[in-house]
């Protein structure tokens, strides 16, 4: 929960989990006169974080970690079912990809460079690492709480390929491509990241309330490859995971000295699964009040309106009211890209909140409101 904290004292922090929030909270301590341990499951223990492509957009960014950024793109690309793409030019903007291997080489480096080793062992309960005056910053993943209204899941298969032929656009980004079979209860795309005209990162996604088989992963990644017309490729790497998409409330930890931040904590934006930048915004913070000797207390990740809002939009593509693809194309396609992004990423303020929510499908919206302050009779 945004807000719960530990008290830290002068003491120290004990980073839990190497991931985008422990390795961001680590890069900030690192050298700071803060004393720090970091500690991460040892490779082949299952409990190690997984390898991942992270993306962020603005003027500048992300965070410090402008130096780490493998990929930008001045243009982004919507695709719906049917009609014409939606492409917009980002202006100052850009949309930016970094790789979790590349951050996890960087940080170890310059905690190295700093003295302080990265301790490898699986971490079983986070109390046993406390010590008098020390808060122990645990990034680890929880369990997902039911408490909330709609849970659904955001999964996905990614390659990074090679096509046989010039394929790509790489001045352009296509964040949501929707010619594939739409679940029920739910919505699916394609994701390309060029780096080339050749090479590219490629992901079949789906946001539904249950994951799929290796094997139908698979083919709805070649079906999406042939739809688009990217056509044969070779399979230089890939990435695949599931992150939970909910309204619920991430309660603080049960251990006094311990403080719950990343996807633990409500980090991740409950609409679209994005959480690097409101990670770097948390981390800043953090850092500010460790260094100033403050209890280490978590600011909230995103602004209530914006979480009452997504609320809404689960569950209304949850129940089967809402046409997940016509959603979000027609997001991008009535409002400036920019106020979109925005709105995506925490920034936008009420004015423009209002003009997305004038945008969006008022039939869908309005019973998902109704059903939530009219009492149903039965």
């Amino acid at each position: 929960m945004a807000g719960s904290g530990a008290s830290g004292g002068r003491g120290g922090v004990v980073v839990v989990g190497l991931g985008a929030a422990g390795a961001s909270l680590a890069w900030r301590l690192a050298g700071s006169g803060v004393p720090l341990r970091v500690v991460e499951a040892p490779a082949g223990s299952g409990r190690r974080t997984q390898s991942r492509t992270w993306c962020t957009w603005g003027a500048a960014g992300p965070g410090p970690f402008g130096h780490l950024v493998s990929a930008q793109w001045p243009r982004v690309r919507l695709v719906p079912e049917r009609g014409d793409d939606v492409v917009a030019h980002l202006g100052g903007w850009r949309y930016r990809m970094l790789s979790s291997e590349d951050l996890d080489v960087a940080v170890r480096e310059r905690l190295r460079a700093a003295g302080t080793a990265v301790e490898e062992f699986v971490v079983d309960d986070p109390a046993d690492l406390r010590e008098p005056g020390w808060t122990v910053v645990d990034t680890r993943p929880v369990p997902v709480p039911r408490t909330g209204r709609t849970l659904l899941l955001q999964h996905f298969l990614g390659w990074r390929v090679r096509a046989a032929r010039p394929a790509f656009d790489a001045s352009t980004a296509t964040l949501m491509d929707f010619r594939v079979p739409q679940p029920a209860g739910g919505v699916a795309f394609g994701y390309v990241l060029p780096t080339s005209a050749h090479e590219a990162l490629v992901e079949y996604t789906q946001f539904s309330s249950a994951v799929l088989t290796r094997e139908e992963y698979e083919r709805e990644l070649r079906d999406y490859l042939q739809r688009s017309g990217i056509g044969e490729v070779q399979v230089l790497g890939e990435e695949q995971g599931v992150i939970p998409m909910t309204d619920a409330e991430f309660g603080p930890s049960p251990v006094a000295g311990v403080l719950r931040w990343g996807a633990a904590s409500g980090s991740v934006r409950p609409s679209t699964g994005y959480a690097f930048s409101a990670l770097q915004r948390q981390a800043d913070v953090l850092a500010e009040r460790a260094r100033a000797g403050a209890p280490l207390v978590l600011p909230p990740a995103h602004r209530r309106r914006h979480l009452l809002m997504d609320s809404l939009v689960l569950e209304a593509l949850a129940r089967g009211r809402l046409d997940g693809a016509g959603f979000f194309a027609g997001l991008f396609a009535r409002n400036p890209v920019h106020r979109v992004l925005g709105f995506l990423d925490g920034g936008t303020g009420p004015a423009d909140d209002l003009r997305l929510m004038a945008s969006s499908p008022r039939g869908p919206m309005l019973r998902t409101v109704l059903g939530r302050v009219v009492p149903v009779r039965r």
